[in-house]
């Protein structure tokens, strides 16, 4: 059984971290039919993960499996004040270190990041941050870098709270760079969606499991998504017909190689693929899009055209 967490202790719950803001035992009566050993307890949780921002989450203690303290480390009780010079040195490192959303003149994805970056490498996210909604297309040439491109405008939006869920879609065979990337560079965590983790989930959570609501980021393949069994379980966090679209249930779509998903052009008339039909559906529930491609014009215009669209 485990022991019962107090407010303001941090503990993990289904894998993310949590701080307790409020406990409640049962007021429940003993039923000698179904006696219970003892109370089981309401635990209110606030997420103290970067990626949480807001979240909140209600557990039945006892009965939540894998919940526990997150060894056993409590918030820290004041016990006295700090020397002036130390609180002026912490106020400014809050003042550095926070972002308000209104401006748009500062950046801090760059120095938050491990590289090194190239002054034009800045015009797409100093671009994003002027849009209401981010919707771009990066054409830059092989080499150039718009994989850290990408990176910059999604880590901008996350410390600004603007975005939280996340799906990168790529070519089966840059899944990997894209995951390994963003975590050496960016210090982000992003999960492959394939037949992999579907056999590792349905083990775990059950037959039922859908990985599209099981983690905030997200990295798959445009040829698994297309498939009919991913796309009907993406279907599934998608709004109902009664329900209303706003505001969208997906944050950031990042499109690498998006030459591949647009309608081939014959003639007059364009004919979507699977892919294109897969992407003209899932995209109008991201708030923002981010398309990347070296090979925007293949030369003809009618097709470039399309491409656009």
């Amino acid at each position: 059984m485990p022991s019962i967490p107090e407010a303001g202790q941090l503990v993990r719950v289904r894998e993310r971290r949590y701080v307790v803001t409020d406990v409640r035992a049962s007021g429940l009566v003993r039923d000698a039919r179904h006696p219970l050993e003892l109370p089981q307890h309401v635990v209110e949780l606030a997420s103290v993960e970067d990626d949480g921002y807001g979240e909140e989450l209600k557990v039945i203690w006892e009965l939540e499996p894998g919940a526990r303290p997150d060894d056993d480390r409590n918030l820290p009780e004041p016990d006295g004040f700090d020397a002036p010079e130390r609180f002026d040195a912490f106020m400014d490192a809050v003042r550095w270190g926070a972002i308000a959303s209104a401006d748009m003149n500062r950046l801090q994805a760059p120095f938050r990041s491990g590289i090194a970056i190239e002054d034009y490498q800045l015009e797409p996210v100093a671009r994003a941050l002027r849009m209401p909604r981010v919707n771009l297309l990066v054409a830059d040439d092989v080499g150039l870098g718009k994989t850290i491109e990408a990176g910059l405008v999604l880590q901008e939006l996350l410390l600004r709270h603007r975005a939280r869920r996340m799906l990168v879609l790529c070519p089966s065979s840059l899944q990997i760079k894209w995951r390994d990337e963003l975590a050496e560079k960016f210090g982000l965590e992003f999960r492959i969606v394939d037949s992999e983790l579907m056999r590792e989930l349905r083990r775990r959570r059950g037959p039922r499991v859908n990985p599209w609501g099981h983690f905030p980021r997200l990295i798959t393949s445009f040829d698994y998504l297309k498939r009919s069994r991913p796309l009907q379980l993406f279907r599934g966090q998608l709004p109902g017909p009664q329900d209303p679209r706003y505001p969208r249930r997906f944050d950031l779509l990042i499109l690498d190689e998006a030459h591949n998903l647009a309608p081939s052009g014959r003639g007059h008339y364009a004919t979507d693929s699977d892919r294109t039909a897969m992407l003209r559906e899932i995209a109008p529930h991201f708030e923002h899009r981010l398309f990347l491609t070296a090979t925007p014009h293949n030369g003809k215009d009618e097709d470039f055209h399309i491409f656009l669209s």
